[in-house]
């Protein structure tokens, strides 16, 4: 295999996944231009997780990914994507703005998922080092949009709109010109509706599955609500003056290399001790979170950048524990499955957070988090165990 073809796989990734996070990154000017609430960050982040579950649907129920070129899928959902998040210019209110949201995840659902199938076809070994690299480029992809904002403060927020739509164009094209077909690809030939209920039959994967399961319920929502962290213990302690976007990217952006560590520990301990490892200190950072806001700023700071490393370090070994455990000629689509239903996780966790608002101080806000961690952690013991 050419030594280029993984790491433009990876900066395509990172290229295409700005678009996740660019209307949160701008939520702050759009409140005052739409008369939005402050519970609109729950609702944009949840409008681009549910397109990405009607994507993943579509193109699992469709086996698009086993069935197609997986570089034309990616080319194709990387361009109108990038369209879609570029409509956020011409939005009129909540309704269009939700819109344009939920259409751009439908097309990341081409992008993400693909990209790790696009990464399996060329790696039989050394899987889990890859999808180190490449989830590592999707969380740096998820907070490039806050380094954008933080670097462009003081100009319009639609430069970050046209800097990550471009972004996604050069992505898609440089991968389809550059990333050919891999030569371990297994081409399904005809729809296979069957394929969406066969894979859960096997216990490898269903363990591998609610392993991701569990660490989904708490991803997203740690990722979106981190710039609300960060808020809430400036109001707690006003001597304190903080960047908030651009720690918002630190907290999100350290996972990169946490993934990529991830990978090589990986290659040492396996995919599945390492998942279960990070699993069990994001857990732990959960339940510490009521202590955060009363803690000096530097270990604030430090607590959060253990939680941003913990929280994302597990997700490319879940991915290769289920990629490893589906049958070849699924793989693909099995990948596009357990992401949709993962998604699907995340928006009733941020919709939870959200509306125990009122009701919960925010010092335990985050508490909720543990829930999904613990419940991967005992799914996962078949796989810690090895059988």
């Amino acid at each position: 295999m050419p030594t280029r073809i993984l790491p433009i796989i990876v900066l395509a990734q990172f290229a295409c996944t700005s678009l996740w996070f660019a209307g949160n990154a701008v939520l702050p000017e759009l409140i005052p231009q739409f008369h939005l609430e402050a519970s609109s960050l729950s609702h944009l982040t949840s409008a681009v997780q549910l397109g990405f579950i009607l994507g993943t649907l579509v193109f699992a129920v469709f086996t698009i990914s086993d069935r197609f070129s997986p570089s034309k899928v990616f080319l194709v959902c990387a361009l109108v994507g990038a369209g879609f998040n570029w409509s956020l210019l011409w939005a009129e209110g909540l309704s269009t703005l939700l819109l344009s949201r939920f259409l751009t995840g439908f097309c990341l659902a081409g992008i993400y998922p693909v990209g790790m199938k696009i990464a399996a076809d060329y790696h039989q070994k050394g899987l889990g080092k890859a999808l180190g690299f490449l989830v590592g480029a999707l969380v740096l992809g998820t907070a490039f949009p806050h380094l954008l904002k933080s670097l462009t403060q003081g100009l319009p927020w639609r430069y970050v709109i046209w800097a990550t739509s471009g972004l996604a164009v050069a992505g898609g094209l440089s991968l389809f010109f550059l990333v050919p077909d891999g030569p371990h690809r297994s081409r399904s030939s005809q729809l296979d509706f069957t394929a969406f209920f066969q894979i859960f039959k096997q216990k490898q994967f269903r363990a591998a599955a609610f392993g991701y399961f569990g660490h989904m319920w708490e991803l997203y929502t740690f990722w979106a609500f981190v710039p609300v962290i960060i808020a809430l213990y400036a109001e707690a302690n006003p001597g304190v003056t903080l960047n908030n976007p651009f720690l918002s990217f630190c907290i999100i952006a350290a996972g990169t290399l946490a993934c990529i560590g991830g990978g090589y520990l990986a290659g040492n301990i396996g995919s599945a001790k390492t998942a279960f490892g990070a699993l069990a200190i994001s857990m732990a950072c959960c339940l510490l979170s009521p202590w955060l806001f009363q803690l000096p700023l530097p270990l604030f700071l430090g607590l959060l950048l253990v939680w941003g490393l913990a929280v994302v370090m597990d997700s490319p070994q879940f991915s290769t524990l289920v990629a490893q455990s589906a049958p070849v000629q699924v793989k693909g689509t099995a990948l596009t499955i357990v992401n949709s239903i993962g998604f699907a996780i995340t928006i009733v966790s941020i919709q939870l957070l959200r509306s125990i608002q009122v009701a919960v101080a925010p010092t335990y806000w985050f508490l909720f988090l543990a829930i999904g961690p613990a419940l991967g952690l005992l799914a996962m013991r078949r796989l810690v165990r090895g059988r």
